[in-house]
């Protein structure tokens, strides 16, 4: 096991790991911390007290800062929630956070030979699977290097081309008592959302975390919109080795189905959780 903190041990080790991605049953762990930025205005009510709102935040925090692991190897990966360092009620301490969490995290794979991704979620008690084809991202390399953790990263760019289930990106309605689910759903003007990612050549495989894929190295480190996602360590040919395997059940939605689904349950259970003094939840 190597943590991403002694520069010198780990360039120590960066032949040895050439060597191991060169065997036949290579693979390797890297777990990845995600942080998002969330808009307070659009949680709570307007007249929250200054206490409320801090208790807000740190449920907030709970549900947009979180650990996962990415199992991968030559050709394929897994990515789903680190379940050892994740909390039972992860996600804002409440029924409600719990479930939109596993709305929005699950399991994803990825297969870079096939271009295959699949994603599993489930959303109130129901299996969703949905089917899909790695996105096409158009990287443009920039020159700019810097190190992580001792591994020498590049810099690319792209534009991200596919919509995800985004509850922080969620407007709060302007007249709540006359709003509908119409109004509710509309989002900040769409803009074209830029990917910063950093990868390394140190580990040569076109595996990241999230959708994020097609470099020719491992990406350590990854931004888009308000979500960064940065490798925090690294295990390679670990003694453990992990099955990777294409989730299968549930039923079979695309992204763009499986988007709107989820938005619209989010949205229901906010107006039913408002309508019932959702304060209770606060205090």
């Amino acid at each position: 096991m190597i943590t991403l903190q002694p520069k010198q041990a780990i360039l120590s080790l960066v032949f040895l790991f050439s060597l191991a991605i060169g065997a036949q049953d290579f693979q390797g762990k890297a777990y990845y911390v995600s942080k998002t930025s969330v808009d307070m205005s659009n949680f709570g009510r307007p007249n929250m007290s200054e206490d409320q709102k801090k208790r807000m935040q740190e449920r907030l925090k709970n549900m947009f800062e979180k650990t996962f692991v990415l199992t991968f190897n030559r050709s394929e990966s897994i990515y789903k929630l680190d379940e050892k360092l994740e909390a039972p009620n992860q996600g804002g301490g409440s029924r409600f956070g719990a479930i939109m969490s596993g709305a929005m995290d699950g399991i994803k794979y990825k297969n870079a030979k096939s271009k295959q991704l699949l994603s599993e979620h489930e959303l109130f008690g129901k299996l969703f699977l949905i089917k899909d084809n790695l996105p096409e991202l158009n990287w443009e390399m920039t020159g700019e290097t810097k190190q992580i953790g001792g591994y020498t990263c590049f810099k690319a760019t792209a534009i991200q081309t596919w919509k995800e289930f985004d509850m922080a990106s969620l407007r709060r309605p302007r007249n709540e008592d006359e709003s509908t689910l119409e109004d509710e759903a509309e989002t900040e003007e769409e803009e074209p959302i830029k990917i910063e990612a950093w990868y390394t050549m140190q580990i040569p495989v076109n595996q990241g975390p999230g959708d994020y894929w097609g470099l020719p190295g491992l990406i350590l480190e990854v931004s888009a919109g308000k979500t960064t996602i940065l490798c925090s360590k690294l295990v390679l040919n670990p003694e453990d080795k992990a099955t990777i395997k294409a989730p299968s059940k549930g039923k079979e939605v695309t992204k763009e189905e499986y988007v709107d689904i989820a938005t619209k349950k989010y949205l229901e259970m906010r107006k039913n959780f408002r309508r019932r003094g959702g304060q209770r939840g606060t205090r």
